[in-house]
């Protein structure tokens, strides 16, 4: 996701110095008016602002706080957001850290996916100051079409937690519905049809479903990436003392997924899933 962002801010005109493990989104990005930075820490020093877009909470404290990290080369007063969807211990900590560097760092997780990255209409929750967020407004702006202030640091991903829990129960629920409609000998797509005008109505339903009707999973928001989120809510359930029985059943499936080949097809997978534990094939 975090070429289609870069290339937004570029549009945007924005100036920026990239950085990733992978040479083919860099040199891509370069091509399109972008710097080459040789490391995270490389970055940060030619930065005033400093963006991350990372799988999970081990990329991210290794970029940030790692011998050649963003920490190592930031100047004091730089703004450090991490758009990544990671643990919210895990953002406090390095968010103190960053505050103990003379740094301000936000929580940025996201929704929308790879469509919402590229048309910079992703959801953006947001964790730090009301200060730091101003002065991120404008790169959210370019970004995301949807900007809320969750609270301190960390409530980013809280709120990131939260809709990683609704977004994997629906697909669930969905997938089960469309499976128990065709297994039933009725037309599961006149059944989606139906429901899109009740109160069962939900983005899930009105995109994943008919991903899964058309029998298309290619990401997308990958399977083992869901699987990683449902961990991250599950820990933070934990710490909390929130009992979460149909996030853990959630997880589980999506495990299942995952171990059947599944974990780099789009979440909505899932119902494909589904269909095959059911005796049906729904794979393209």
């Amino acid at each position: 996701m975090g070429k289609p962002m870069s290339l937004n801010l570029l549009k945007a005109g924005y100036r920026l110095v990239v950085h990733n493990r992978s040479r083919a989104a860099v040199d891509e990005v370069v091509a399109a008016g972008a710097g080459r930075g040789t490391s995270p820490r490389d970055v940060a020093h030619r930065s005033e602002a400093v963006i991350t877009m990372l799988p999970d909470s081990p990329d991210v404290e290794a970029v940030m706080r790692g011998p050649d990290g963003v920490f190592e080369g930031a100047r004091p007063g730089t703004l450090v957001i991490d758009m990544s969807t990671i643990s919210p211990a895990v953002a406090r900590r390095l968010a103190g850290e960053a505050h103990g560097r003379g740094l301000e760092m936000v929580d940025a997780p996201v929704s929308g996916g790879d469509i919402g990255a590229r048309g910079g209409t992703l959801t953006i929750m947001v964790g730090g100051t009301a200060e730091a967020l101003e002065r991120a407004r404008p790169v959210f702006r370019v970004l995301g079409k949807t900007i809320t202030h969750i609270g301190d640091c960390g409530a980013g991903q809280v709120a990131k937690a939260c809709n990683q829990i609704i977004v994997a129960a629906t697909i669930e629920a969905v997938g089960e519905a469309l499976v128990l409609a065709e297994k039933a000998g009725v037309d599961p797509g006149r059944v989606r049809e139906a429901l899109l005008g009740g109160f069962a109505q939900s983005r899930i339903l009105e995109v994943h479903a008919r991903r899964a009707l058309e029998r298309r999973f290619r990401p997308g928001f990958r399977a083992r990436l869901q699987l990683k989120d449902l961990g991250i809510a599950l820990a933070a359930g934990k710490e909390y003392g929130v009992a979460m029985p149909v996030t853990a059943a959630a997880a589980e499936m999506f495990k299942g997924l995952c171990a059947a080949g599944g974990a780099d097809d789009d979440n909505s997978a899932l119902m494909a899933h589904l269909a095959r534990l059911s005796g049906l094939d729904w794979r393209a």
